[in-house]
């Protein structure tokens, strides 16, 4: 059993590299799951849509047969280990709400194995090998943060975390951490020219809803190339935990399958909020033309 203090929890961020067979990978976040457990974790993310390989990169209509309900197959086998590790578990599936309607949805267990809530990703992209549109509705949950044993979390997924709106809404409800479940990689012939830009203009925007926010961030992305040889995608990795003024508390590499276990320490969270104290002075008069598209 995980022991807790009302001063800290401990996050085990689960980046993978994902093979053909969904059941392989199951089976590998399982596993990991009770590894993160074992080093400490309470609260464990996996990667966006871990089951399988990033199949978004072309339409297919035969991919939808990867689509589970929700409850369904793969939550029970969730639900079993967040019981058996005693862990608060946050996962990414490919929902099938009904025939013809699908969803990139997020399931959070409690360390009773039971599902607390979901979430349906709000920001669908639509660009070059990251085809989303096709598979998934958008979400019309809106955005949620979940009372879990171990402490009030806010779950977004990918895409979602280049929108400040999402954190803050997120955040405006207790989150005191925003997990983000990713998917997000090089185009290979990109790499070289762009690739360094590119991530580091992904990591500085979740930095930034930290410390917009004062809360802890935390992104679990993959590794490992998928797709054709002379294309595909070159997932970067470097998954990472930030603490809430923008200090980056604990980093994965960027082509190795790891376990990232980062304790954090809620007086953090209650020092930056009073010395930086955003929330008091943000102008919630002024702020509705953000529901416009612009002028």
């Amino acid at each position: 059993m995980n022991s807790t203090s009302p001063d800290t929890f401990t996050l085990g961020l689960v980046q993978m590299r994902c093979e053909p067979d969904p059941d392989v990978n199951l089976e590998k976040t399982i596993t990991a799951i009770h590894k993160a457990a074992a080093a400490g974790a309470q609260i464990v993310c996996t990667q966006e849509l871990f089951r399988s390989h990033y199949f978004c990169q072309r339409q297919d209509p035969a991919v939808f047969d990867l689509a589970e309900p929700i409850p369904g197959p793969t939550t029970e086998v969730l639900a079993g280990a967040a019981l058996a590790t005693e862990t608060v578990v946050v996962a990414s599936l490919f929902e099938r709400r009904s025939s013809g309607v699908y969803h990139n949805t997020a399931v959070v267990f409690d360390t009773d194995g039971s599902l607390v809530g979901t979430y349906r990703k709000m920001h669908i992209p639509d660009d070059p090998l990251y085809y989303e549109k096709y598979y998934f509705t958008p979400g019309d949950l809106g955005f949620r943060a979940f009372d879990t044993r171990y402490g009030r979390i806010g779950v977004l997924v990918c895409w979602d975390q280049w929108f400040p709106e999402a954190a803050r809404l997120t955040a405006l409800q207790g989150a005191e951490v925003l997990l983000y479940p990713t998917a997000i990689g090089w185009h290979p012939r990109e790499k070289e020219e762009h690739g360094a830009a590119q991530h580091d203009a992904w990591e500085t925007i979740q930095r930034a809803h930290a410390v917009a926010n004062g809360v802890f961030v935390a992104a679990v992305n993959r590794v490992g190339h998928e797709g054709p040889v002379n294309g595909g995608l070159e997932f970067w990795g470097q998954s990472f935990v930030s603490d809430p003024f923008g200090v980056i508390l604990g980093k994965t590499t960027a082509d190795r399958e790891e376990l990232l276990v980062v304790p954090c320490d809620r007086r953090r969270l209650e020092d930056v909020r009073r010395n930086w104290p955003f929330f008091r002075d943000r102008r919630i008069d002024a702020y509705g033309p953000l529901t416009q598209r612009g002028t």
